[in-house]
């Protein structure tokens, strides 16, 4: 190779390393400004319920920043001081389909009548509002399709080995496209009725 290719071909991988580093830089960065955020907690605004440990930081924090006001709306849903007392049904949050919230009343069943789903119009925040179930979440990437995504019902249903965790009305859950998510799952052998709230907000 002649001193010039050589010498071109040396700047490229420089000039190529220090992109990579700051692309890396930047990434880590951010992540490390949403994971603050989160826990600095502004966003939560006197919300007396915790969020989960599962939740996606970085894909809150992305989506809430894109928009605000909307996700007041839904926190301030889910902060209502009459909400034990709501009506099963469905409340809109806004004016068209950006935010709705659904309350619903039902017994969990065994596992094995549950699936595991996902969603790409909505991202789903749930919570018990009483009784206790469990739910399993997995990365839709490692999870085997076993219904192909349905767009008229904004959903897709899977196989995988998830984690499982009880959902109790001290906690909310939010999940992201990327999150499979197999609710309404019994946490005992007795379940008791599940009064549930899940609010659907559109993916921005």
């Amino acid at each position: 190779m002649p001193i010039d290719m050589k010498a071109r071909f040396l700047l490229f991988l420089i000039f190529s390393g220090i992109i990579c580093l700051a692309a890396f830089q930047a990434h880590s960065q951010s992540q490390a400004t949403a994971r603050h955020w989160f826990a600095e907690g502004s966003w939560r605004s006197n919300l007396h319920i915790k969020p989960s440990s599962t939740i996606d930081v970085i894909a809150f924090y992305q989506q809430y920043h894109r928009n605000p006001a909307l996700w007041s709306k839904v926190l301030a849903f889910l902060n209502r001081p009459d909400l034990q007392t709501l009506d099963t049904g469905t409340y809109h949050l806004t004016e068209g389909d950006s935010a709705y919230a659904v309350i619903s009343t039902y017994i969990p069943k065994p596992m094995d009548q549950t699936r595991f789903e996902s969603h790409r119009k909505y991202i789903d925040v749930q919570y018990v509002m009483q009784g206790k179930e469990k739910i399993g979440i997995a990365d839709v990437t490692k999870a085997k399709i076993t219904e192909p995504y349905r767009a008229d019902k904004d959903v897709a249903h899977y196989e995988a080995m998830g984690t499982y965790v009880t959902a109790t009305p001290d906690v909310f859950f939010i999940f992201f496209p990327t999150n499979a998510h197999r609710p309404g799952i019994a946490a005992d052998d007795h379940p008791q009725p599940v009064k549930k709230l899940v609010i659907k907000v559109r993916v921005l």
